[in-house]
């Protein structure tokens, strides 16, 4: 074998190696975005909760009287 042939098979067993490196993290940022995605929709229903004041008894913020010290 050549020093050109066995520069070319490294070559080609880097880029292999690349490769599934590259779709491994593709698969992993798939999963982190879905994770985001539904994180992201319970702080949305969350805040909706808040700001409707249905959280235990919890009255909507316009409503709540200010503190003591005013």
């Amino acid at each position: 074998m050549t020093e050109l042939e066995s520069r070319v098979i490294e070559l080609e067993a880097k880029v292999a190696f690349q490769e599934d490196t590259i779709e491994t993290l593709n698969d992993e940022l798939r999963v982190h975005q879905a994770r985001l995605a539904t994180m992201q929709h319970q702080i949305r229903l969350l805040a909706e909760k808040i700001k409707e004041g249905k959280d235990d008894g919890m009255m909507p913020i316009e409503q709540e009287p200010p503190p003591p010290h005013y």
